[in-house]
Order: C-alpha cells, then structure tokens, then sequence
C-alpha cells in the first residue's frame, strides 16, 4: 500500500511590513483611481508588487486582493495566466529569445540553445549571481527584425549566437548596454513600476522610447504613395547575380539575413527615422 501524506495546509500569506504596506497603499490608490471599476486596477497592481520583490509573492496577492475587495483565488487566477508576472524570483534581467515561427527558423532556436549552456541555466532558470534570467517567449510583434531578443521588455534586433552571448555577458559584469530601440535598460523591478503606470523618470528615458526601424515603416510609407526601394532577394546561400545600388536600404532580416546587432559593434543596428516619417 502506498503511503499518502498529505501534509500541512498552507498558511495565511504574511503581510509586508508596516512602511512597505503604507507606501504600496499610497501608490496602489493612485492605480485604482485611474479605473471606474476597481478591478480593472489589478493587472497594474500586480505590476506594483512586482517591483516591490521582482516577483508576485502570496503577499503581493494578499495585498491586491484586500485593496480591490477582490478573493486571493481570484488574484491567483489573474496573476498565474499571465506570464509577465514571475512566481518565483527573478534576475535582474528577464532575457525571452523568440522562439516563435519567424524568429526560430532566422536563428532563435539556435540562440536559445547556446545561450542555455552559456549561462548554464534552463528555461524559466537564473543564474547563481541572480544577474539572469533565460526564458523562451512567444511573438513580440517583431518578426522584421528576427531574430529577436528582448531583455526586460526592450528589444535587441537582429541577433546573432554570437551576439546574444556578449550581451547576457554585459548584463552579468554590469557594463551599459543599448537596445536597438526603445528606452535605455533597467532593472526588473524598475521596469515593473513603469509597467504599473507611474512615469519613468529617468532623464531621456522617455525621449529615447519612440522610433521604429525601416522595416515596421515600409508598409505606411507605401500606403502613403512612397516609392519602395528596389531591391532583389536571393535564395540563402546564392550570390547576388549584380550589385545593390550605393544606398541601398537593407529594410529586413527577411531580405539578407545580416551578422547584425546592438551588441555588436562592428555591425550597429538600430532605428533610423522616427514612427510616422
């Protein structure tokens, strides 16, 4: 006969201390006067205590649930189907490669392998110093810049094996390192505030999140009569049969496939005209 321990019941999730519970209410009511329904506020606040332990604990749930009247299963039920909320601590840096259809077939799946034994992590795994934490993730609406790599929610374009292992090599040794667009880098909890709604006061920070690449602007530039450059795609591995022109423009990784990437620096990529030009 098979023994069956069903062990002790969970207690009650503890309660953050007095300054922390004082502090999150204050900024969890600035949240919930946004909405005309309380509960809509609870994505954000989720988003709150996030930032407060880089990850939503049973008290981060407790504490949603008691500000929006809200039972803790249906907290749980919010935060668990939704994978930008962590269950367990995270690095200071949630590294997704895509590894959706596009991404995988231009290198994403290749990146991912070698980044899993560079950092010897699995997915969903952070490594010993707490530095970085690998995931693989779904698309990002970013399949003219494959393969993607995002690094807490900022992209970096156009990767290479190569590349993305010098990159989670800075992030572990604390040197600066630039997304091909949008906002300079922060910490994971940083980034949870900023996703919970309040403004990113960094100086420039807001200046530097806009700007799209050629790639994502073509289709606008053609729905407004814009001629598109010409251009001729090869089969992988075939020579071109003549030369580009001087100029030319290189709109995706889907035309050439390009050793590109923020993290190289012998070949930059990066955004060239702002959304709209």
């Amino acid at each position: 006969m098979t023994d069956v321990s069903l062990g002790m019941p969970q207690l009650p999730a503890p309660d953050y201390p007095a300054d922390v519970r004082a502090r999150l209410e204050a900024d969890g009511k600035e949240i919930i006067a946004r909405y005309p329904d309380s509960r809509s506020a609870l994505l954000p606040l989720l988003h709150l205590v996030q930032s407060e332990e880089g990850h939503v604990t049973r008290t981060g749930m407790k504490f949603c649930a008691d500000m929006l009247g809200l039972t803790t299963a249906e907290v749980t039920a919010v935060a668990t189907f939704y994978t930008m909320y962590r269950r367990k601590p995270s690095g200071d840096y949630q590294v997704g490669v895509c590894t959706n259809t596009l991404c995988a077939v231009m290198g994403g799946d290749a990146i991912f392998e070698e980044l899993k034994e560079h950092l010897g992590v699995g997915n969903n795994e952070t490594t010993e110093d707490g530095k970085v934490t690998l995931e693989h993730i779904e698309c990002n609406a970013a399949c003219d810049f494959a393969p993607v790599v995002m690094v807490n929610w900022e992209f970096f374009d156009n990767q290479t094996p190569q590349s993305a292992k010098q990159l989670v090599d800075d992030l572990r040794a604390g040197r600066q390192v630039t997304p091909t667009r949008g906002a300079p880098l922060c910490t994971y909890k940083e980034t949870a505030r900023i996703l919970a709604g309040f403004p990113d006061e960094r100086p420039g920070a807001v200046e530097a999140s806009g700007g799209a690449g050629p790639a994502s602007l073509i289709g606008l530039r053609l729905a407004r009569g814009e001629a598109a450059p010409a251009r001729v795609v090869h089969p992988r591995g075939e020579a071109p049969k003549e030369r580009p022109q001087p100029g030319a423009e290189h709109l995706s990784s889907h035309d050439a496939p390009q050793q590109t990437s923020a993290s190289d620096p012998e070949h930059p990529a990066g955004p060239v005209s702002k959304e709209g030009e």
